[in-house]
């Protein structure tokens, strides 16, 4: 069965980059200067940022359906990012060099059916069998040590 990994809509947060620092803050959201290769994993392009860029940290509901699985936590994404990632049957650079990824399959209602732990670079089976429960609608990745949401995973 062929997935979808799909980052988050750029034009969601394109009205933040560039904004003073001081509007951030006003907004809840910090600026970073990135400064390592791997660490600040960009949620609309699903690559890390390279150091030299900067990433802004702010809060995302990532989970809106209203049920107990309601869910937001904090997020990054590059103010150098100019579209939305769309990976086909690959697993998104970001994804792939984390050590644990908690996989959490979700129904139409928003209802969590099922959930995994896979290395980044083991997730494509866990994310088959997730797909191939017939009450899945849905993955969310999230990086397992911080619990960071990270990608939404769908049938292809």
């Amino acid at each position: 069965m062929a997935y979808v990994v799909t980052g988050l809509p750029l034009e969601d947060f394109r009205p933040l980059f560039g904004l003073p620092d001081e509007d951030l803050a006003a907004r809840g959201v910090r600026r970073y200067a990135v400064d390592a290769p791997v660490g600040f994993p960009c949620r609309i392009t699903l690559a890390d940022a390279r150091p030299g860029e900067t990433v802004l940290l702010l809060n995302y509901e990532h989970q809106s359906a209203d049920t107990p699985y309601r869910s937001r936590h904090a997020i990054f994404v590059s103010e150098r990012a100019s579209e939305t990632a769309r990976y086909l049957d690959e697993i998104p650079p970001c994804l792939a060099v984390r050590p644990m990824i908690s996989l959490r399959a979700f129904d139409a209602a928003g209802m969590m059916v099922d959930a995994a732990l896979a290395p980044g670079s083991a997730l494509e089976p866990e994310i088959r069998r997730l797909l191939d429960r017939p009450d899945t609608a849905y993955i969310h990745a999230h990086n397992a040590g911080r619990g960071c949401y990270a990608a939404r995973i769908e049938r292809g």
